[in-house]
């Protein structure tokens, strides 16, 4: 993984069992893993705000209709 001009340099104390175990199930690098484990987090909150919306959206879909159309 090639630094980027927009990429932050860090030092950071990590439990060391615990970042052996994240790269042993990435199978990449400390950056690598580090980057994989805030992506997560970043997903983590989206879907936390999409279901907040749960019951807040209103949508009218015909599921039969929907099911039908022709798929290429």
């Amino acid at each position: 993984m090639a630094a980027q001009a927009s990429d932050k340099r860090i030092t950071a104390n990590l439990p060391e069992k615990l970042l052996k175990e994240a790269r042993n199930v990435t199978g990449k690098g400390i950056t690598e893993t580090i980057v994989i484990g805030l992506e997560l987090i970043r997903r983590s909150r989206a879907y936390d705000k999409a279901q907040n919306l749960k019951g807040k959206i209103k949508i009218e879909i015909d599921l039969d209709v929907s099911r039908e159309r022709p798929r290429n």
